[in-house]
């Protein structure tokens, strides 16, 4: 190969391929012809100054005008108004002329509706937080233990059984009252994650936490309280290891009950709940019996590594089997008491108003799981009570529904026996003895209520639930806010007389006798019950902050994830 093909360009060699070869005809000798060869007669535009083979796919096609404006505006950065921009019409700036309404939240409200307020406000409108001793050094706080202690402080609230608003709102006022303004916490059923970030020019930093077990203890969920309280208040200055110091020691407290109290308390509670719906003092024995010996078996059952549903199942046979037996021993009492006196102590009423609460304040995916929690639950006492009624029935036991329609004549007994209930529960769930006599009390002022709408007013008993529901959330809602405390332990205990007990139980012996119409009818009316208590104590709190001081100059913003009314 010669100097000359040497130089010859690579791209007079490529259009060779294409072309035909010289001589060749349709009727050439040549036979083998390359496929993209030209045919003969087809002329070929060759102009000077054409575009080249190869070109980009982004080349302007050959007879496409450009606009002058577009080729003559170089490239710019990100931040390069467009060449469209015009700055005699521009758009309407983002902050109005009246400018954004400035939020002062004063200190003299509880931390609960401050950080309840500034979750539900965009991060642009949020005040900025003040410089504390803890945050005034230059070093600043330690970003990563801040969020490890925020986490481990929802972790116990959430655990415990607090909603998730109040989870991030406690969050929330950990990482603010260290000086961490800009951090968005985000609870859900079982995780809890964090996301701080310093600036909008600094990468965020998030952390995140699972709650594996979850158990009933308000007297550490108060502790807990106690803790954030103080770390909100700038007149406390609660160092980091100070903080680390306090949560391990509430974790390591041990519960304020003993077993053999909280089995003594299910028993009573059972008890008292079997003289609300017409029992006598053999009822009230036998159905006491029946519910600690669930509870027992149940604590059985914890202790082998069974899931709470075969629990529950476990735990809602010896109430039921106790029915029956008295049934089939044709002793004279009202065996339809002592079973529903024993549900009394099953229904998950604590998860069922938590769930609902988390619906109605934007949580949906963390109220489904709470609720589907519920249903798992209530599937295992219905298949718990079921097995026995069937075996009962088979028995020859003659069950009579109407025998628990009756109550008791003397509205004094009522009322003790839902304070009993109520006082029964608030040990069940681990309550400190100072919050036991008003949750009593407040258990007794919402079961007069129900009585003097249904029993006398003759009032629907979903309507008459409801509002006994309110009422008990009101008045709880108050005393949290008197005692700078969590609202649950003045609210849960306190709507044990109301729980849909004797509606569940004539539901499944309705199912239990081939009534399966009767007994959804039934079932039906106890979901109503439930939900009705679980919103009347929602409605009730919400109203009672409407006429508390929230710190806020506007009005109080709406739940978030909502359509922005």
């Amino acid at each position: 190969m010669t100097d000359a093909e040497d130089r010859k360009p690579k791209s007079d060699e490529a259009r060779s391929a294409f072309l035909p070869p010289a001589g060749t005809g349709v009727d050439g000798d040549m036979s083998t012809t390359s496929e993209f060869a030209i045919p003969e007669g087809l002329a070929l535009l060759r102009t000077a100054g054409a575009e080249p083979e190869t070109t980009s796919e982004f080349a302007v096609p050959q007879g496409l005008g450009v606009h002058a404006a577009l080729s003559a505006e170089q490239e710019g950065s990100a931040f390069t108004p467009p060449s469209t921009y015009s700055a005699k019409h521009a758009p309407t700036a983002f902050t109005p002329p009246s400018g954004i309404p400035v939020v002062s939240l004063t200190k003299d409200v509880p931390w609960q509706d401050r950080m309840r307020t500034m979750l539900r406000m965009p991060v642009a409108e949020r005040p900025a937080p003040e410089i504390s001793q803890r945050s005034s050094d230059e070093s600043g706080p330690a970003v990563p233990r801040v969020l490890d202690l925020t986490l481990r402080i929802g972790e116990l609230l959430l655990a415990g059984g607090e909603g998730a608003e109040d989870v991030e709102a406690a969050m929330f006022a950990v990482c603010r009252s260290y000086g961490l303004d800009r951090c968005e916490p985000n609870v859900t059923f079982t995780l809890l994650a964090i996301s701080y970030q310093p600036s909008l020019v600094d990468d965020p930093i998030t952390a995140s936490r699972t709650v594996r077990r979850r158990g009933t203890d308000y007297t550490r969920l108060a502790a807990v309280y106690q803790l954030v309280d103080d770390l909100s208040d700038d007149e406390t200055a609660v160092s980091l290891e100070e903080a680390y110091r306090r949560l391990a020691e509430i974790r390591r407290n041990r519960h304020p009950y003993p077993g053999w109290a909280l089995t003594g308390a299910s028993g009573l509670l059972a008890g008292a709940a079997s003289v609300l719906v017409g029992g006598d003092l053999i009822v009230f024995v036998a159905a006491a019996l029946g519910a600690m010996l669930g509870d027992r078996l149940a604590w059985l059952c914890a202790g082998r590594g069974l899931p709470e549903f075969y629990q529950f199942t476990v735990a809602a046979t010896p109430p039921a089997a106790i029915g029956i037996a008295l049934t089939l021993a044709h002793v004279d009492v009202k065996a339809s008491a002592v079973i529903t006196g024993g549900l009394f102590a099953l229904l998950p009423g604590r998860a069922l108003v938590a769930g609902v609460q988390d619906g109605l304040t934007g949580f949906y995916i963390t109220a489904s799981a709470r609720l589907l929690e519920v249903m798992y639950f209530f599937v295992g006492i219905v298949a718990g009570v079921l097995l026995v009624l069937y075996f009962g029935v088979q028995l020859g036991a003659r069950l009579n529904p109407d025998q628990a329609l009756g109550a008791s004549d003397d509205p004094l007994i009522m009322i003790g026996a839902s304070m009993l209930l109520s006082l029964a529960f608030a040990v069940l769930l681990q309550q400190e003895r100072s919050t036991v006599m008003w949750v009593t009390l407040n258990g007794g002022v919402a079961w007069v209520v129900f009585g003097a709408m249904h029993y006398v007013g003759d009032i629907s008993p979903v309507a008459s639930t409801a509002a006994a529901a309110g009422l008990v959330g009101l008045f709880g809602q108050l005393l949290s806010r008197y005692q700078f405390a969590s609202a649950l332990p003045y609210t849960t205990a306190a709507i044990g007389p109301l729980l849909p007990g004797s509606a569940t139980y004539f539901g499944l012996l309705a199912i239990a006798q081939n009534e399966v119409d009767e007994g959804l009818v039934s079932l039906s009316k106890a979901v109503a019950l439930a939900m009705a208590i679980a919103i009347g104590v929602n409605l009730g709190s919400e109203i009672s902050r409407m006429f508390l001081r929230i710190g806020s100059a506007e009005k109080r913003r709406a739940a978030k994830r909502t359509r922005g009314f």
